[in-house]
């Protein structure tokens, strides 16, 4: 009798707990993804740079269980917009690992009663994929987060989009996946500018028709840009713009750095043609008249005089350049990080040169506000 009773309040308490505590799949329809995902089963998966999502919960606590390919590291926002500065940074790394991404001590200390969490991935595809299984929090509930906002961009690009080695402390220090952060990138300054929503397709490296050091031949950003994981070379899984939620109001491409580095250039013929493939599949998602503006540097005589050319005789609607000088707004010393990589005050120089561009093709305007 003493063992029955036992065991009948310990399967009370185990009750107890389980009803004090509510877990739910990556997958729940309450929590908002900006980025290419994958479902698989009640798991979502990414690899693309500065992917993120959005969680709305009341409790005690907020853990997540994830799965790393390899390591990857990731801002979190609690109860606040994205910014340069998140309130902390967590690293995704093994299988069915369990994070912590809101301390308790916080919680404890808010005066809220309903908590958003905002957590976004800094580093790019080539340190891992990233799956969600399930969040849990203790003594709470979950509930709708903040929906896709009305303003949305995409980015194209490489590097500079990634925000590689962007937190370096000089230009002089060599990358680590530690100093890599999407959300000081020019495309996140922008998007926070004009409070859109943003996806970035972008990998270190890679070019137009010609990648860093023609690393990867026959294998470049137009490939890219068709598939749902960054480091999917295979394309198994190809992303298809009319299955998402996502309809970016323009795109903006800023490549072609790669094409002409270690002193080599592509053919204009071949640079056009793959540019070219890229405006195609960009129009074919969002349509004939979808704005797309070409960022190109006049670092290297011919990218300038590329792209400038191929806009104005590519024949059709709404595509439009921009072209500045480096050496005339970024300072060597204070303006760059690892690999003489635009540092945050790089980015942000970079931001204000193409705000006014993406103000005037949307109609948007500008907004009396400063860019963080």
């Amino acid at each position: 009798m003493k063992k029955s009773l036992f065991l009948a309040l310990c399967l009370i308490a185990f009750s107890s707990l389980r009803l004090m505590a509510e877990t739910i799949p990556a997958t729940d329809t309450r929590i908002t993804y900006v980025g290419r995902t994958a479902v698989q089963g009640t798991s979502v998966s990414f690899d693309w740079t500065a992917t993120y999502f959005r969680i709305t919960f009341s409790g005690q606590s907020l853990t997540m269980k994830a799965s790393d390919t390899k390591r990857n590291y990731y801002n979190v926002w609690i109860d606040s917009p994205t910014s340069a500065e998140p309130h902390r940074v967590i690293a995704v790394a093994g299988n069915d690992t369990v994070i912590e991404l809101v301390d308790p001590t916080f919680l404890k200390k808010s005066r809220r009663a309903v908590h958003e969490v905002i957590v976004q991935k800094r580093t790019e595809g080539e340190q891992g994929t990233t799956t969600i299984h399930e969040f849990t929090t203790l003594k709470g509930t979950f509930s709708a987060s903040t929906p896709l906002a009305e303003r949305q961009l995409e980015f194209i690009g490489d590097s500079y989009t990634c925000g590689y080695g962007i937190d370096a402390k000089s230009r002089l220090e060599k990358f680590t996946p530690e100093t890599e952060n999407a959300s000081r990138s020019y495309a996140a300054i922008v998007s926070r500018y004009f409070g859109a929503d943003y996806v970035a397709i972008a990998h270190s490296g890679m070019g137009i028709a010609r990648n860093y050091n023609s690393k990867f031949k026959n294998w470049w950003m137009p490939d890219r840009y068709l598939q749902t994981y960054d480091m999917d070379s295979t394309q198994a899984t190809r992303w298809n713009a009319a299955d998402s939620d996502f309809h970016p109001a323009m795109t903006i491409v800023y490549l072609g750095a790669n094409d002409f580095s270690t002193a080599l250039a592509p053919r204009y013929e071949d640079f056009r043609k793959h540019y070219y493939r890229l405006f195609g599949y960009i129009k074919a998602n969002y349509g004939e008249d979808h704005p797309i503006l070409c960022v190109a540097t006049k670092t290297h005589e011919y990218l300038f005089n590329y792209v400038r050319d191929l806009v104005n005789n590519c024949g059709m609607e709404n595509v439009h350049y921009l072209g500045y000088c480096p050496a005339q707004h970024l300072h060597t010393d204070e303006d760059l990080g690892a690999d003489v990589h635009p540092n945050y005050n790089g980015q942000q120089k970079k931001a204000y040169s193409i705000i006014p561009y993406i103000a005037t093709i949307t109609g948007w305007g500008l907004q009396d506000m400063p860019v963080k």
